[in-house]
């Protein structure tokens, strides 16, 4: 990485946490832009350029939350279903404590502020769209799907609708003060059981291209 984009990643670390130190202690809904422009040493036209809305500086890395689940499919081993892939990886991101699963219990402070903002709850609703939008261009790609076959769609439902459901489970637990390690060995054997159903129904989708 250049220093130019180091200086930028520095300036976008810098708001993304100036704001979420002004949407814990006040809430997402009492803080405006110009506030965290403010706190922050910036113009709030500098905090516009690199988060173009509020509930951007919140989620600040919903990009990568979007296009995981595409990624983890389009860059599986050959010989491993899309189920399968889906599966593996959100097991290892509850071992590893992954971030953006908010498996702590510093997490609460989070998804209580989430729980209290309509317009965070509709970004998270509206996140769980995309992620499944670009699950289901993944899997209509491999399986040769024409762009009026629902099948990739559907199935990209079942999928990240279930991923979903997990991490509403581990949201679930830590705002209500179960230990993480609790919450984790809870939800780790639901999800072993949850995907284990799924793929029992979906293993032979997509066939994927050759040596797949």
């Amino acid at each position: 990485m250049g220093l130019r984009e180091a200086k930028k990643q520095q300036t976008r670390t810098l708001l993304a946490d100036t704001a979420m130190g002004l949407f814990v202690e006040r809430g997402f809904d009492q803080v405006t832009v110009a506030e965290v422009a403010r706190a922050a040493g910036v113009s709030t036209n500098t905090v516009f350029n690199y988060f173009p809305t509020k509930e951007d500086l919140f989620f600040d890395r919903q990009d990568a939350v979007v296009a995981h689940l595409a990624t983890v499919v389009r860059e599986r081993p050959a010989g491993v279903t899309a189920v399968d892939a889906v599966r593996a990886d959100l097991l290892a991101g509850l071992a590893a404590g992954e971030v953006t699963f908010g498996l702590s219990a510093e997490a609460a402070v989070f998804w209580r502020v989430v729980a209290e903002s309509p317009a965070l709850r509709a970004r998270l609703l509206e996140l769980g769209e995309r992620s499944e939008a670009a699950l289901a261009a993944a899997l209509a790609e491999e399986s040769e799907a024409g762009p009026e076959d629902p099948l990739p769609r559907i199935l990209a439902g079942a999928v990240a609708g279930a991923h979903r459901a997990v991490i509403a489970e581990i949201r679930r637990g830590i705002v209500a003060g179960t230990p993480a390690e609790t919450v984790r060995a809870r939800v780790e054997a639901a999800a072993e059981e949850a995907f284990g159903l799924l793929r029992s129904g979906l293993d032979r989708f997509p066939a994927g291209p050759a040596g797949r």
